[in-house]
């Protein structure tokens, strides 16, 4: 005698097929996908190397998730990173992978462009260097600079070595001293613009001497 579980088999094996298939659809409803520009990071420089030049500053991402839920992501919830613990002096090509990301746990990555970057390193250097005050303008009629001062007039740098060995002094913002008729003290940032340098100090004090002239 058949046993009573393959009565009707036909119908039961249909139910399943159909239980499954409206599950694939509940759960597919909804689901959307979004493309965002994310920052690249680099983690883990070694010690004595310098970051040079990198080719991929921002990393495209098509992830995807639930629709009311991926509406509400933003690059500022994601990172994206390239673990440079084992690189080397020189130029070379690192992955970018779904392993160096962070992302709500409501997502997943779908495509990442691009998916490597090129990196030159260089070896870490640094020295000391006059500072050099800037100062523009001219005193009131009938008075003079005297004398130009700055503390520290000399400052440690630091920075890749190819860089630094070009560096001879590191010049301050200007300092205004249209139209004065007194001495000008004042507290002014180093511009190192554009450098991809560390100083010692972020600020130094220049000191304006401005006189009478002589009759």
């Amino acid at each position: 005698m058949r046993h009573p579980i393959f009565k009707n088999i036909g119908l039961k094996v249909t139910a399943v097929l159909l239980s499954f298939l409206l599950w694939v659809f509940a759960t597919s409803r909804g689901v959307s996908e979004i493309s965002l520009d994310v920052p690249l990071e680099f983690k883990n420089i070694p010690n004595g190397l310098e970051l040079m030049y990198y080719g991929v500053k921002v990393v495209n991402l098509t992830i995807k998730g639930q629709e009311r839920l991926i509406r509400t992501i933003s690059p500022a919830d994601i990172r994206v990173w390239v673990d440079l613990s084992k690189a080397k002096k020189g130029e070379g090509i690192y992955a970018i992978n779904k392993n160096n990301m962070r992302l709500p746990l409501t997502v997943t990555v779908k495509n990442i462009t691009p998916s490597s970057v090129k990196i030159l390193l260089d070896e870490s250097f640094s020295k000391r260097v006059r500072v050099k005050p800037v100062v523009i303008g001219e005193p009131k009629r009938g008075y003079h600079v005297k004398s130009v001062s700055v503390v520290p007039r000399n400052i440690e740098i630091e920075g890749a070595s190819s860089k630094i060995k070009n560096i001879d002094k590191i010049k301050t913002e200007p300092i205004d001293i249209t139209g004065l008729d007194e001495t000008l003290t004042e507290d002014l940032k180093l511009d190192v613009s554009g450098m991809n340098i560390r100083t010692e100090v972020e600020e130094v004090t220049v000191k304006v001497v401005i006189e009478k002239e002589a009759r």
